[in-house]
């Protein structure tokens, strides 16, 4: 491998250098205090409460969903035997319950299923050699492929919206025979069917015999046939090709996702919720392309079809590289936006207002521009801001010209102020991504300080929850323990991986930069190295690596992309300047070394830094994208 050597001294520490070990030395106290409390001896959760229906699968496997990433940015070699140990003893514990069948879900929507799998498609990614995990990788996707219960391959569905081990599972639930006005907490929801007669308002749900006509059709109508939210099972298929690039995982992927595509283009390239068991659009709702499970007019709307269109798009892109797939993703948002208007946002009459509170802050005093999540028969309502996330998701898979000037026309109509960190944390570790953009862009130069004390208040703030709690799993709140995961990675992932968060309804995990350690061959940065992401376009990313070491020399491998699909055409970097630090005698001032720029061809995905003590360099790599097969990515030993 090619190698450069790092001489500018490191004079003042970068303060974000410093915070970014800190944090990181945070997490790894912060995590073993979690587990002390709130796992057993085999990884499973302290729990002894209930479980309720089909639901809570994901809640179990959520508070560890980020545990295998933190360990590709560094963390120790711990976390990653927890995570496994986690992930093993939570699976356990969820069979002795019922939930699964074959260590995966018995059956229920991909909303959830999505939730799920991002710890397990972390793992897989984090350590691509460990057999038992790929042979889970192949079994699991194979529950979709063609000739399993799963999947109808004359009419290219999924052939219900509750899924998995145990093949297809009708209805939406024992829970919901019943749909009963007294269900408070789904009230802001609305009804899930809108064309019953005698029920057009959830109080009306309350009349007699009403709830059970309700729970009914839920049955018969959302509980069969495919829904849009199934394309996060794409993401099994994908995970599964990253291993050897099986055409049997690529077919499916693209067939299943072609014909999507079809139903889109014939709805004027939005993509409908709802596919009936014969393959027909809107069969089971008047022929309306809305209606179905987790789709455009209940619970979600674009909360949950955007998401899925996106995990989709990134798959099928993933696979065979067409460009045309990310218009699946691109329509619902051009869509929304385009009947967008300004106005007061009241978090009370929308379904994700609570979510929208702490990213606008103080700014939810003023008017906003809002967008429709929902569509029924009445036309588009649930009027919130802009799905910031999914804009910004979209332009750093593409780097297009046009994904870019969406995002950058939604951010500067927004009406709130975005380049700045707010004080707040989500379960998705995202919500972030305006402020990073800013950075990105050159606007907000103190963005990586300013993000890394967001992030130490953050873990500081879990960890406080965590030392307060004394119920230790009695009770049945499944959520707590996702409520108080102190593994942050958001801020450490966009810094280190030039990457936003994965989709959290069933994306795969991504990054633009890997970093491995050199000299212990595994992944991640080592002790005392830092990296900061500059910039980074379809053409080039540049950062800056510190190894605040006073006394050992560090070596790193850097490998552009995630999947170690993209090479490394050039590589340009400053180095010291002659002169420096000067004679001795006759001066008392501490003066920066001058630099001067170096730059050579490298032709490969990756090469060695060599980082003697309490130096820095920051390279500028030049790029070309996809230039390789994508692939789960072991330890790199020699140039690809």
């Amino acid at each position: 491998m090619i190698r450069i050597t790092a001489s500018t001294p490191v004079v003042q520490p970068p303060e974000w250098a410093v915070l970014q070990r800190h944090l990181m030395a945070t997490i790894e106290a912060a995590w073993r205090e979690f587990e002390a409390k709130y796992t057993g001896l085999d990884g499973r959760l302290r729990y002894h409460g209930q479980l309720f229906g089909r639901d809570g699968v994901d809640d179990f496997y959520e508070p560890f969903f980020n545990w295998p990433t933190f360990y590709l940015l560094g963390g120790s070699d711990e976390i990653l035997a927890a995570a496994k140990r986690h992930w093993e003893g939570v699976t356990r514990q969820l069979t002795e319950r019922g939930f699964l069948v074959d260590e995966y879900e018995r059956g229920y929507d991909w909303f959830h299923q999505g939730e799920s799998m991002v710890f397990f498609y972390a793992l897989c990614a984090a350590d691509p050699a460990d057999p038992v995990f790929r042979e889970r990788a192949l079994r699991f996707a194979r529950l979709y492929l063609p000739g399993s219960p799963n999947y109808d391959p004359e009419h290219r569905i999924v052939v219900a919206p509750h899924n998995g081990s145990g093949g297809p599972r009708p209805g939406v639930g024992e829970e919901w025979q019943s749909y009963s006005a007294a269900q408070l907490g789904m009230k802001p929801y609305g009804l899930p069917l809108d064309d019953l007669d005698g029920i057009r308002t959830w109080d009306d749900l309350a009349g007699p015999g009403n709830a059970e006509r309700m729970g009914q059709a839920m049955q018969e109508r959302m509980g069969v046939g495919d829904t849009a939210v199934n394309l996060a099972a794409t993401s099994l298929a994908a995970n599964a090709w990253l291993y050897d690039n099986a055409d049997e995982f690529r077919d499916w992927i693209i067939e299943y996702v072609d014909a999507w595509r079809k139903r889109a283009d014939d709805n004027n390239g939005l993509i409908p919720d709802n596919v009936g068991p014969d393959g027909g659009v809107g069969e089971l709702h008047s022929g309306n392309w809305y209606g179905g499970h987790y789709g455009w007019a209940w619970p979600h709307g674009l909360h949950s079809v955007g998401s899925a269109a996106l995990v989709a798009a990134s798959n099928d892109f993933l696979v065979r590289g067409d460009e045309s797939a990310w218009n699946l993703a691109r329509v619902p948002l051009d869509t929304v936006l385009a009947h967008a208007r300004r106005q007061h946002f009241d978090p009370e009459a929308s379904t994700l207002g609570h979510w929208w509170k702490g990213h606008l802050g103080e700014d939810i005093q003023h008017e906003v521009e809002l967008v429709p999540y929902r569509h029924s028969a009445k036309g588009w309502f649930d009027w919130h801001p802009a799905p910031i996330h999914f804009l910004f998701w979209l332009w750093w898979n593409t780097g297009s010209a046009g994904d870019r000037v969406r995002l950058e026309q939604t951010l500067a109509r927004s009406g709130y102020h975005w380049r700045r960190v707010r004080q707040f944390r989500d379960k998705e570790e995202a919500g972030h991504e305006a402020a990073w953009y800013a950075w990105l862009r050159g606007e907000y130069p103190d963005h990586p300080r300013q993000s890394l004390l967001m992030a130490l208040g953050q873990v500081a703030q879990r960890l406080a929850l965590i030392r307060q709690d004394d119920t230790l799993g009695q009770g049945d709140d499944i959520h707590w323990w996702q409520q108080v995961n102190p593994v942050a990675t958001e801020i450490l992932s966009q810094q280190i991986l030039g990457a936003p968060t994965t989709l959290y309804n069933g994306g795969l995990p991504v990054a633009r930069l890997r970093w491995w350690d050199h000299e212990r061959r595994r992944p991640g940065l080592p002790e005392v190295v830092a990296v900061l992401v500059r910039h980074l376009s379809e053409e080039e990313i540049g950062c800056t690596l510190v190894n605040l070491d006073p006394v050992r020399t560090r070596w790193v491998v850097v490998q552009a992309g995630g999947w170690g699909e993209d090479r490394i055409d050039q590589v340009s970097y400053d180095t010291l300047a002659d002169g420096w630090p000067g004679p001795v005698h006759g001066r008392s001032d501490i003066t920066e070394p001058a630099r001067e720029q170096r730059q050579g061809p490298v032709g490969a995905n990756n090469l060695v830094i060599e980082l003697p003590p309490l130096t820095q360099v920051s390279p500028t790599f030049r790029l070309t994208r996809r230039a390789y097969p994508a692939r789960h990515q072991t330890y790199p030993e020699g140039p690809r």
